[in-house]
Order: C-alpha cells, then sequence, then structure tokens
C-alpha cells in the first residue's frame, strides 16, 4: 500500500549504496563493487544532512565509523567474506556497542548511538537525540515510539538499513509500526541478558525482513530458510486478545493486511467464528515483575501469568501463528500517550518469552503507520522470518521515508 504523500529518501545529492537493504550492501561490498569505507562516508553524509530533522542518533561515531569500514576493506583483500560486510548500522543507546560484538565481527559498522527516551517522563514512547526529542520520520509531530526510538527512526528515514534493540514490553514493536519498519523480538532467555526479571530480549529493526533474517543467521546460527511445517502456516486473528480495545481504525488496517495474507496463501486463517483466543490483561503480572509496586500480590501475578502461559501453549499445539495489531493506537504527539498503553498488544509475548515480529500493514487515517504483529511459539524465529518475508511480498516493501528530502 503506498504512503499517502511522504517524500522519499533518497532524492537528490544522496549515495546509490548506502540507502540499499543491508543484504544489497553486503553484497557489494563482498564482491569488491563498492568499498566498505565509500558506503560509511555516504550514511555519514546522510546522516548529517537528514538528522537535524530525525533527530534518530544521540552520538555519531564519524571516524570510529570509517576506521571500522577500513578494517572491513582490509578483511575484503585478505580473502574473507563477512555475511554483513560494510553494511551501516545504528546500535541502541550509548551503552549498546557492547552487545554489538557478533554483528562487527558480521562485518557491520556501526555509526553512531540511536536514541532513546530521557529522564523526567515516566512513559518510554519516545527517544531524546542529539537535535532534541525524536521524531517520527512520517509526521514530525508524532513520537517514533519506544524505547528503541532513535533506531526505529534512523531505518525509517532511510539512514541506516539496520538498527539494534531490545524489548522488555514492546520497546522493539512498537517502534518499528509507527514508524513503518521490521522490528523482530527473539524468544525471552534465548540469549544472556542483565535483565533479572526476564522480560528483555534483544531485538532489531529493518528496512526489509531478508536483513532481519541476515541479522538472525549472524547473532543465533539458524540457517536462513527453513521451512515452516506445512507449505501454508495456519494462523488466528485476534484484533484485541480479549482485553484490549485497540482504536477500530488500527484494528481495520492490520486485519485487512491478515485478509490479503489469507487471500495469497501466506497464512492460513482460522476463520471459524469458535476461534476467538483470550487472555488475560498481563499489565498486573508486568508491573508485579517490575516491582513498580502497583501490581498484585506475587501470588497473583503467578496465577495470571500461568493462566496466559496455558492458554498460548494450547493455542501453539493447534495453530503455527497468532496475528494481532502492534499497537493499539497510532503514534500520539510528543507530549505523551496519556492514559493508554501502547504496550497493550506486547507486553503478554514478554511474560510468556514467545518470539514476535511486527510489519508494516498500511496506514492509519492519520497518515502514520500501522503494524501487523505476528507471534510464533518459542524458538520459532527463524520459522516466523520465513513467513514474514512471504508476508512483505504480498504486502510490499516501503519506501523509507523522511521528513526532509535527502
Amino acid at each position: 500500500m503506498p504512503p499517502p504523500s511522504t517524500p522519499a529518501a533518497g532524492g537528490s545529492g544522496s549515495g546509490p549504496v548506502s540507502a540499499c537493504s543491508a543484504v544489497t550492501i553486503a553484497s557489494a561490498v563482498r564482491a569488491g563493487a563498492v568499498r566498505a569505507v565509500d558506503v560509511i562516508a555516504d550514511a555519514l553524509d546522510r546522516i548529517e544532512r537528514a538528522d537535524p530533522a530525525v533527530s534518530a542518533f544521540a552520538e555519531v561515531w564519524d571516524e570510529r565509523a570509517r576506521a571500522w569500514a577500513r578494517d572491513v576493506d582490509a578483511r575484503i583483500d585478505a580473502g574473507e567474506r563477512p555475511p554483513l560486510a560494510g553494511v551501516p548500522i545504528g546500535v541502541k543507546g550509548r551503552r549498546g556497542l557492547r552487545t554489538a560484538a557478533p554483528l562487527l565481527a558480521a562485518g557491520c559498522v556501526p555509526v553512531g548511538a540511536t536514541s532513546v527516551p530521557g529522564p523526567g517522563t515516566p512513559w518510554q514512547t519516545w527517544g531524546e537525540g542529539r537535535y532534541g526529542p525524536t521524531v517520527n520520520p512520517w509526521r514530525p509531530d508524532r513520537t517514533p515510539g519506544g524505547s528503541s526510538a532513535g533506531s526505529a527512526a534512523a531505518v525509517g528515514a532511510g539512514l541506516v538499513p539496520l538498527a539494534t534493540g531490545n524489548d522488555g514490553a514492546g520497546s522493539v514493536r512498537i517502534p518499528a509500526a509507527w514508524c513503518g519498519v521490521v522490528g523482530l523480538k527473539a524468544t525471552n532467555g534465548r540469549f544472556p541478558t542483565r535483565d533479572s526479571t526476564g522480560l528483555m530480549a534483544p531485538g532489531v529493526l529493518t528496512r526489509r525482513v531478508a536483513d532481519a533474517v541476515a541479522y538472525w543467521a549472524v547473532v543465533s546460527g539458524d540457517a536462513p530458510s527453513r521451512p515452516y511445517g506445512p507449505p501454508v502456516p495456519a494462523a488466528l486473528w485476534s484484533p484485541d486478545l480479549g482485553f484490549a480495545s485497540p482504536d477500530p481504525e488500527v484494528v481495520a488496517v492490520a486485519h485487512a493486511a491478515a485478509v490479503r495474507l489469507h487471500e495469497a496463501g501466506v497464512v492460513r486463517l482460522l476463520l471459524d467464528a469458535g476461534d476467538v483466543f483470550r487472555l488475560d490483561d498481563p499489565a498486573p503480572a508486568w508491573l508485579a515483575l517490575r516491582g513498580s509496586g502497583a501490581g498484585p500480590s506475587p501470588e497473583a501475578a503467578r496465577r495470571l501469568r500461568a493462566g496466559n502461559d496455558r492458554r498460548l501453549a494450547a493455542l501453539f499445539r493447534r495453530t503455527h501463528l497468532l496475528l494481532t495489531p502492534t499497537a493499539p493506537t497510532p503514534p500520539h504527539g510528543h507530549q505523551g500517550p496519556g492514559e493508554r498503553y501502547s504496550t497493550a498488544l506486547t507486553w503478554a509475548f514478554n511474560l510468556s518469552g514467545h518470539p514476535a515480529i511486527s510489519i508494516p500493514a498500511g496506514f492509519g487515517p492519520d497518515g502514520c503507520p500501522v503494524g501487523l504483529q505476528l507471534v510464533a511459539a518459542h524458538g520459532q524465529e527463524t520459522a516466523l522470518l520465513a513467513v514474514a518475508e512471504a508476508a512483505e511480498a504480498t504486502l510490499g516493501p516501503w519506501t523509507p521515508a523522511t521528513c526532509v528530502r535527502i
């Protein structure tokens, strides 16, 4: 579905390489068709011109990035073929580089730290970059979502094809939905984390699903093309998980995308009226686990979580995917979200640990992107990505958006 009159990145003066997908860039660098130093120089130039309007980066590592790119070129000259050679990436937050070692080993070149929420507010659906609050690249008066705010905005604005994130309640999937990009959350517990609650899982934001596939192959070692059981996986649609109150306009866009996937044979929607899936609202259990003091007793929270886990286990014994809108509302303004949790449809899967991905579904009446969330059984990231890639082929890739023509 084409975007409503938003200027595309890659206009006059932009280079032809850094605006490409991560997979395309890496292929060109490995083949010697372009040098990593030239890709990174072009990416840094794009950031210099566009980031004052987007404020996606908290820091830009100009000299370090150029040095890393020279190292990649030296590896290519020595006969190495890193899978993500020369790909410019953003890393979430100033401390994000410490978790990016597998990506550097694969040839990625970090160009900067992307913005995260600043102090002084209880809500985490925004970012604080070098030039002030991070804006949504489709509508500057709206937030990009968070807490992986800058990563989503940088990818959505076409500044980098890939950026890291982490997701404790929806912090990858919500900004992915609101910025019109792909956002993957891994199975909780699959990788080491400093989060003692177990709610946080690593993730990635990309322009194309193929780039998320390449990322996953690097960080997990999984083969990039594992079939997902039957040729057409079964999927159950839920507009609200039985407890949320999503905006009808958001539900309509996400549901239309799900129906298109069914009609194209990407998934087989279970259309029986009896297939109504319900969870208990996970908010009390999530808040209790976080120790916010706002939740129920630990025992009540444990019972709530266990009940949802049983329902999800039963669901994935009879179907392969659960489809929902990613966020219950469009992106809100910079003044804050009000009383509504943007995490209503995402944080259940941080508690349950299931892998999930948000892919672009279309646009709401406000001109902002809407995401479709796909949830799979534990450990099924590779299969989930295979379905998402087929879905992208049906729904169509989007042109990166930005507030300024670059």
